[in-house]
């Protein structure tokens, strides 16, 4: 795994873990989760494309999530069954939220900031925005 993967697999595994924390601490308002979610579909998209700009990345990220939080407003017995579980939950939400929309945009703007920062660093990917 080159150096760069290894930094963005680091972030996105303490991304999950501070998401998966979030939920389960007593004040923690609950747009840190959903700015957390946009900020890992940010890395994930960034480990898989790597050689990607960061505006492409950008926009396929919140395409990703803008997509799933307009799934929501379909309420099939189907999908709502696999929303119901904890790892469906966590992926697919449950409830459509305008308000969700701007803390993945939020999310993923800080995703974009902390791989500028990476990239002058050195490691993280060159930048091809």
């Amino acid at each position: 795994m080159r150096k760069s993967h290894l930094a963005y697999f680091t972030l996105i595994l303490t991304i999950i873990i501070l998401g998966l924390l979030s939920r389960h601490i007593n004040g923690s308002p609950l747009f840190i989760g959903d700015i957390l979610w946009g900020l890992m579909v940010y890395f994930i998209v960034r480990f898989m494309l790597i050689n990607q700009s960061i505006k492409w990345v950008s926009i396929a990220s919140l395409l990703f999530c803008y997509s799933i939080e307009f799934s929501q407003l379909y309420q099939a017995t189907w999908i709502n069954s696999i929303r119901h579980t904890v790892i469906g939950g966590l992926i697919l939400g449950e409830t459509f939220v305008w308000g969700d929309l701007l803390c993945y945009t939020v999310g993923v703007g800080i995703g974009m900031l902390v791989n500028r920062w990476l990239d002058k660093r050195g490691s993280g990917h060159p930048d091809l925005s």
